[in-house]
């Protein structure tokens, strides 16, 4: 049993991770690719400019167009090679994750559906996203940031508050896990995040801001996308199992 579970939540990542890609080429790459304009100081990447992953103002101002042919298969071949690489992230991490929802609702006896599966994806969101982004924002190339031993710990430690916090908030009806929930949930937000002394960057703050909302944006997608291809499995996995009894 404990084998057709790991292959359901594997079949829920694999199908998640590939469905992702394409919306995060959509819309986060162009912003990553805006971004190295800066990094570069100024002069965008041949295969940002002669994909239109640049806007032609902005390459203008930059003063570089990729004309030739040569340049743009290049530029083709180094696009796809991201592509491929972020396909695989995605399968390796969805993967990963939909792991994680099957051996928390192991833990907590309540499974996941069909039904349900967009909530589980959306409190997945919650503990390993959108918490550690209210400390730390999804960064651009460029921008600065503190010290990564640092951010780690601060990262696991509000993961992890979150997710006993959320626990608590869900399975206990008592007031005092409700408090101690509300408690865990708020407790990592009063240890300020670490972030480097100089704030200074490149990076137009609008850019910034608009790549924090698109990244969360993708990153509550890909995690409903898991749940629900999670709960789909389990569900067919039930099914079968009860027809096999």
């Amino acid at each position: 049993m404990l084998t057709r579970i790991l292959a359901a939540a594997l079949f829920a990542g694999l199908l998640a991770g590939a469905l992702i890609t394409p919306v995060q080429q959509m819309k986060l790459v162009p912003l990553i690719l805006a971004a190295e304009v800066y990094e570069d100081g100024g002069a965008p990447a041949p295969h940002a400019a002669a994909l239109g992953l640049v806007s032609p103002a902005l390459a203008h101002s930059a003063g570089e167009h990729a004309h030739s042919g040569g340049e743009h298969d290049e530029a083709t071949t180094l696009v796809a090679s991201r592509t491929g690489g972020s396909l695989l992230a995605n399968l390796v991490l969805g993967c990963g994750f939909a792991l994680l929802l099957a051996a928390a609702s192991l833990a907590v006896n309540r499974p996941i559906t069909f039904r349900n599966g967009a909530l589980w994806g959306l409190a997945g969101f919650g503990v390993l996203t959108l918490a550690p982004a209210l400390g730390l924002p999804p960064e651009l190339p460029a921008m600065p940031a503190g010290d990564l031993a640092a951010r780690q710990l601060w990262w696991l430690g509000t993961v992890a508050a979150s997710a006993a916090g959320l626990a608590l908030l869900v399975l206990r009806a008592s007031p005092a896990a409700r408090i101690g929930g509300l408690t865990l949930l708020i407790a990592p937000h009063l240890v300020p995040a670490p972030h480097p002394a100089d704030l200074a960057s490149p990076i137009p703050p609008t850019l910034a801001a608009e790549f924090a909302v698109a990244s969360l944006s993708v990153s509550a997608l890909f995690f409903v996308l898991i749940g629900l291809a999670a709960g789909f499995a389990f569900d067919r996995l039930a099914h079968r199992s009860a027809r096999a009894a």
